[in-house]
């Protein structure tokens, strides 16, 4: 079928529906609250799943050049000793500005309507499909479950990028806290942090980030160090941590949730633009094979609600075992007989 959808967001979920919809030969159209497309941003990995939907979009081409490429892991102690290795099937490191701009390549300019945020009191009535891509703060949830609340994880997470290269993906845990690092371009370093709430509350409220930082890791070992003594405050996004209940469904009528919309997870398995992209081309094929938009939504609610409520509880999951506070070294010795 053919027909008119509004997607709400113009972030990878958004921006891979209408990529999707737009091959199909739906008439689309993005509403994104920010100016325009960002020009920083953290790496994204990139899971074989995420690259057969990038493939399917058209775009998997691109994102190999764009990205580096690596298939482990090392999960370290603060001393950077390996407690474990961690071998994955290829898993490609793109940063989120160059993801976005792969997606956008080949979309009508018109397509986006950046600076036009969408309230719940808008009339959308125009359109058949209206697609939630709009986070874990959405507005379009409020038409398919007005009960879901963001509830906090209990950790608060730090990320951004530092000049340099890294060779290896590596992951470090301590207690309350972990510190990542992981390649992006030839020339930069991608970090993330990921901290227990009350463990920050420990630490004086009135110091900035970089000083935060190297109270909680100044003694880790070098490649931490490294890190630590090129980023500056202003380069740092923090945020506390949030996720979205599981969802009694991901479709109502002619309103469908994408990507954080639909189930907003712990970063901890990498797993949330990876589980974006399969949505948005999982919703895009569903409706073009469909011959009627409800049977096009309750395809895509099936195909999709299961595995990522499973995914989002497996992340969570890692997320309180990582950032332990007790019991670490029995954590650890679990994980070096599980790698």
């Amino acid at each position: 079928m053919r027909g008119t959808a509004l997607i709400v967001g113009g972030g990878i979920a958004g921006l891979g529906v209408a990529r999707g919809l737009h091959a199909g030969g739906w008439s689309v159209q993005v509403r994104e609250r920010s100016a325009g497309p960002p020009r920083t941003g953290t790496a994204l990995g990139m899971w074989p799943a995420a690259m057969a939907a990038l493939d399917a979009l058209d775009v998997g081409d691109i994102i190999r050049d764009r990205s580096v490429e690596r298939s482990s892991a090392a999960i370290l102690r603060p001393d950077g000793s390996v407690i474990a290795t961690v071998r994955s099937p290829s898993v490609h490191l793109v940063s989120r500005p160059d993801l976005l701009a792969a997606l956008l390549e080949g979309l009508p300019a018109e397509t986006v309507a950046w600076n036009s945020p969408v309230h719940l009191t808008d009339d959308l009535s125009d359109a058949d499909v209206i697609v939630g891509a709009d986070g874990i703060h959405s507005v379009v949830r409020a038409a398919v479950q007005p009960d879901a609340v963001p509830f906090p994880l209990g950790t608060v997470a730090f990320r951004g990028t530092a000049p340099g290269s890294t060779g290896r993906i590596s992951e470090t845990w301590g207690r309350g806290r972990i510190f990542g690092i992981t390649p992006q371009h030839p020339d930069t370093t991608n970090w993330f942090a990921c901290v227990r709430a009350e463990l920050l509350n420990h630490h004086q409220p009135e110091l900035s980030a970089t000083e935060l930082f190297h109270r909680l890791y100044g003694n880790w070992h070098p490649d931490i160090a490294r890190v630590l003594h090129a980023i500056e405050d202003a380069q740092i996004d923090r945020r506390t941590l949030l996720q979205l209940p599981p969802l009694r469904t991901y479709a109502d009528r002619r309103h469908v949730l994408v990507g954080d919309a639909a189930h907003a997870m712990a970063p901890n398995l990498g797993r949330g633009a990876c589980e974006s992209l399969v949505d948005a081309f999982t919703l895009a094929e569903a409706l073009t094979a469909a011959v009627s938009v409800e049977d096009g939504l309750r395809r895509y609610d099936r195909l999709r609600r299961s595995p990522t409520r499973h995914i989002a509880y497996l992340s969570r999951r890692l997320n309180r075992v990582s950032s332990a506070e007790r019991c670490t070294g029995m954590r650890d010795a679990l994980l070096r007989v599980l790698a």
